[in-house]
Formats: C-alpha cells, sequence, structure tokens
C-alpha cells in the first residue's frame, strides 16, 4: 500500500473518533476462513507489544505492554484476519453511553449529534464507517447491544463463558463476555463460528418465538411503532408463538440485583489500583467506582439469591428450542453531552432491557431497524444457554431477511 494511501486511511479513521489507536496493526497469522478480512479490537484486550488503556490515560500509564495477545485476538488472527487499531471505550467499560471525557465521543454517523453507546464505541463506530469489517468489543451489561442498536449494525453477546476472555481487561467477571459486531448477519456467523469453536452448521432451528410484553413496555411509543411490523413477519418463522412476560415480579428488581452484583465484582476487581493509582476519572464514571467501593457481598444476598432464580426462569422458559424478542434499547440514541434526571432515566430503562441476558448468562443477537427520526434501534433475540451458533444461523438465514424486507 502506498504512503498516500496510508495517510488518507489513516485521516479517514480519526474523522470518526474510533480509534485509541489505529496505528496498531498486526497481520493473520495463518490462512483461514477470515483471509482478507480486517478487525478492530477494543482498547482493554491484550495486544503483544501493546499496552490497552481501558479508556483512561492513569491506567495506560500505569501499566505496561503485553507479551501476548488475548486468546480471541490470536484465534482471528489465526483464522485470516487482520487486525486494524485499538478502538475507544468507556473509561474501565463502567458505562453504555460511548461518551469518553479524556478521548473523546466516537461519532455516531448513524444518528448524527447523538451518543453511540458504550462501552464499545470505538468498535461500533469503527464497522458502521466501514473502517473495519467487524470489531471485537466487550458486553458485561450492554456494551455491544446498546452501541450496535445506536449505530445501526448487528452485535452478539454470547452465552456467559462461551467465548475465552483470557487476556481481557476485567469489570465484572462472572458478567463479563467477549462480543462482536459486524454490518451484515453473515458476517457476525462467520466470526462466531471461530470464536465459538462450532465450524459445522447446527441440525435443528426453533420452534418457539416468545414476545417479551413487559420488556417491550419500557420503549417509547415511536420505538414500538417501528417494531411491530417485524412481529407478525418473524412468527411465520417458528411453529409457536406466545406473548409472555418475563419477570413477573418487575425487570426493577432484576436490575438491581444485576447493578448490586456486578458492582460489588467492579470494586473487587480495581480497588487496589483505584486506591494506589488515585485515577482521574470523567464525570458518572467518578460516582459509579464511589457507589460501588460501598458495596458488601454479605449485605447483599438477596441480590445472588434472585440472580439464581433469575438463570431458573430463564432456563425454564427458553429450553432449547426457543427464541425471546426483546428491545434492544428504549428508544433511539439521546443527543451528545446531555446531564441530569433524564439520562439516568435512561440509563435505568436501558439496564432493565439488558439485565436479563446479563443475570441469566444468555446469548443475545441485535440486529438493527429504524426508528423514530429514521435513526436505528434494534430489535434483538435472546435464545437458551449455549445456542449461540443456532442462533446467529436463524438471524442470518431467516431473520435478517424478513427484516430487510419490511425494512
Amino acid at each position: 500500500m502506498k504512503t498516500s494511501e496510508l495517510e488518507a486511511g489513516t485521516e479517514m479513521k480519526q474523522s470518526w473518533n474510533a480509534y485509541a489507536n489505529e496505528q496498531v496493526v498486526v497481520e493473520p497469522l495463518a490462512e483461514g476462513s477470515l483471509s482478507g478480512k480486517t478487525f478492530a479490537v477494543k482498547d482493554v484486550f491484550n495486544i503483544a507489544g501493546h499496552t490497552s488503556g481501558a479508556g483512561n490515560p492513569d491506567w495506560l500509564r500505569s501499566h505496561g505492554p503485553s507479551t501476548r495477545h488475548a486468546v480471541v485476538v490470536d484465534k482471528l488472527l489465526r483464522s485470516g484476519a487482520r487486525l486494524e487499531g485499538t478502538t475507544i471505550t468507556d473509561e474501565i467499560m463502567y458505562s453504555i453511553n460511548g461518551e469518553n471525557a479524556h478521548y473523546g465521543t466516537p461519532m455516531n454517523l448513524s444518528a448524527p449529534g447523538r451518543i453511540p453507546g458504550g462501552s464499545s464505541s470505538g468498535s461500533a463506530v469503527a464497522v458502521s464507517a466501514g473502517l473495519a469489517d467487524f470489531a471485537i468489543g466487550t458486553d458485561t451489561g450492554g456494551s455491544i447491544r446498546v452501541p450496535a442498536a445506536y449505530c445501526g449494525i448487528y452485535g452478539i453477546r454470547p452465552t456467559h463463558g462461551a467465548v475465552p476472555t483470557g487476556g481481557l481487561i476485567p469489570l465484572a467477571p462472572s458478567f463479563d463476555t467477549v462480543g462482536w459486531m459486524a454490518r451484515d448477519a453473515q458476517t457476525l456467523l462467520d466470526v462466531g463460528r471461530i470464536l465459538l469453536d462450532s465450524p459445522e452448521d447446527s441440525e435443528e432451528s426453533f420452534s418457539r418465538l416468545l414476545l417479551a410484553q413487559d420488556i417491550w413496555s419500557l420503549t417509547d411509543e415511536h420505538s414500538m411503532a417501528a417494531a411491530s411490523p417485524f412481529f407478525d413477519a418473524l412468527s411465520g418463522l417458528v411453529e409457536w408463538n406466545e406473548d409472555v412476560v418475563v419477570a413477573p415480579d418487575g425487570l426493577r428488581d432484576w436490575m438491581n440485583a444485576f447493578r448490586t452484583i456486578q458492582g460489588i465484582e467492579i470494586w473487587r476487581e480495581h480497588e487496589e489500583w483505584i486506591t494506589s493509582v488515585k485515577p482521574s476519572f470523567g464525570p458518572g464514571i467518578a460516582e459509579r467506582f464511589a457507589w460501588a467501593s460501598t458495596l458488601k457481598t454479605e449485605e447483599n444476598a438477596e441480590a445472588y439469591a434472585l440472580r439464581e432464580a433469575v438463570r431458573h426462569r430463564m432456563d425454564a422458559l427458553l429450553g432449547d428450542d426457543a427464541i425471546l424478542i426483546v428491545p434492544a434499547v428504549p428508544a433511539i440514541a439521546p443527543l451528545l453531552n446531555m446531564a441530569g434526571p433524564e439520562v439516568e432515566q435512561r440509563r435505568m430503562q436501558t439496564l432493565e432491557m439488558c439485565c436479563v441476558a446479563g443475570l441469566s448468562g444468555l446469548p443475545q443477537v441485535t440486529v438493527p431497524i429504524a426508528g423514530e427520526l429514521g435513526f436505528p434501534i434494534g430489535i434483538s433475540f435472546i435464545a437458551g444457554r449455549g445456542q449461540d451458533l443456532r442462533l446467529l444461523e436463524w438471524v442470518a438465514n431467516n431473520a435478517a431477511e424478513k427484516i430487510k424486507q419490511l425494512s
């Protein structure tokens, strides 16, 4: 590639502010099914010879370069993909907005003037802008699903533990997952075959489609109106359709249990670094860490008991033959630089939607559709534990085409 072409590519990448370091390039380690594809990596994964910054200058300053690639990075390189750049993340992954006080906010070209969603914001923008064929991120509380919806792309949060997290800076390990995003469902599936170690097609599809009434009730009228036409179209893909209430006792209790357990784990993982380095955090991030520092495991037995109950509830509801249709976000992306009660209310609504897969550890795929003003939102599909590949295939081979026909 000529120098002028390299410079032009760098300038284009910088124009969207998606990258923490666009000069981190690693050539494929072998030929494979992803040969010819490029990918970007959220700045929280180990890359040999490079220091991951986790969205915070004090983290970058207080850590050194990695000696080896993260497991998922190595897998992708050995499957023929070329790594091109690390992407911006919310500080220590502790947000779902995608705004970074230190490095700026990646630009959401699908919804100008609005947030991209986080914490995998840079990865979502890199894919949406066509700067990478796919991108790797993490999803603890919604950090793949939310930016995928706001930026109008496909994304998956896999079953917890289905994709190795070795070489990942942790947030809350019992919720942390490695996810990925792409502009089309087929690429999402192709990457999934590598990261899920599942090269063969699954032989069975799903027979039941469940519509989550209580979760859809959290969306605004515009989003509900935009999504409704797709319900009937999708219902023809299965033998049985049913409206269900996912959380009979209320999603707010589920969300509070998720936030509490997550906060306990976050402080356990990062207390030593925070107390010794005393890092500078941007608005919202500092307050969340301060709140997490007050939580005690022994004082929150009810949250852990509720998590177990949610897992049993979702396993019984879905089994291995059902898909639950849920919204990915309550509405189109909020405007940039918003503050106050409205922002916090949106954050709580979003966490209520996202906590279902988080608490239960189940796979969830987000598919883009247009919402209010033509800006993207997402329809999401949750399947049973370990049904990741079947879900990706169902989306790529069935749902995505139906959705395109109506879009």
